[in-house]
């Protein structure tokens, strides 16, 4: 028997429940203190034991609702679920994206989760540990947060634009984003560095920054969060006619993104370590 993979909305569904509740169990965590439980790039790229408690909440709660799925996370890799079916479903997960301002209690942390059907992020859900604000989408259905559809930044003038951005945790690389950051600030309105990548491109998707880009980010940083922000009606890309990816992400809106990716490509932001 032919079984036909489930809607964006069903996974959608399935997600929410599965975000919340795990959001949940990190600010609880959170509240009863938290402590480093290990490293990983470097001595300042931390995990937490809520990082790994949260992650294998979500393992299991996923493997009751869909036992056969497979499963993708920061923490534990592919996890123990069944491995992905060419048009099988593949969930992707982030347990605390922005775990160093979890780890402070700065309230800028978010569970992400995406569901991807044959290799196509079609639902996505990225939850605030500390706020409870929630960014959805479905590939086709747009992007949403309590109810408001999301359409993006409606700035043109790149000069006027506050951009997102992140830097990763080896040295060499901050120093290359460092002075990626140095040249291009003159040409923009600001810069804001907040560290978590799926929220950083949720608010560009609101236009609550203009646009983000960002070296370095792994499938989990990226899965729900640019579903998020290409479904708000961003361009959400590499440079260089790459796809958005560990070498480079910039997330805009199309009157922003052609200025910003040749600003970009000219620092050379996806180069370096």
């Amino acid at each position: 028997m032919i079984t036909s993979a489930p809607s964006p909305r069903e996974l959608l569904t399935i997600a929410v429940e599965v975000a919340r509740d795990a959001a949940a169990t990190a600010h609880r965590m959170r509240s009863e203190g938290v402590s480093v439980a290990a490293t990983k790039s470097t001595a300042t790229d931390v995990v937490t034991a809520a990082d790994r408690a949260v992650e294998r909440q979500v393992l299991a709660a996923l493997r009751n609702r869909r036992p056969g799925d497979a499963v993708l996370g920061e923490e534990y890799g592919a996890g123990e679920a069944a491995p992905v079916t060419p048009d099988g479903v593949r969930w992707v997960v982030d347990p605390i994206d922005g775990t160093v301002n979890y780890l402070y209690g700065l309230p800028y942390c978010a569970v992400s989760l995406a569901a991807e059907v044959a290799g196509e992020v079609v639902a996505g859900v990225v939850r605030n540990v500390f706020t409870g604000e929630e960014w959805t989408a479905t590939l086709g259905g747009g992007a949403w947060r309590d109810g408001r559809r999301l359409r993006g930044s409606a700035e043109t003038d790149l000069g006027q634009a506050l951009v997102a951005t992140g830097f990763g945790y080896d040295a060499g690389r901050r120093s290359h984003q460092a002075r990626v950051v140095a040249e291009l600030i003159p040409h923009v309105r600001d810069i804001r560095r907040m560290g978590a990548a799926a929220l950083d491109l949720c608010l560009a998707a609101e236009g609550r920054v203009d646009a983000y880009f960002e070296k370095g980010l792994a499938a989990w940083d990226l899965a729900a969060g640019g579903l998020v922000a290409r479904e708000a009606g961003l361009l959400v890309t590499g440079v260089s006619d790459r796809p958005a990816g560990p070498d480079l992400v910039l997330a805009a809106p199309p009157a922003l993104h052609g200025p910003l990716h040749t600003r970009l490509t000219d620092l050379d932001a996806s180069g370096g370590p």
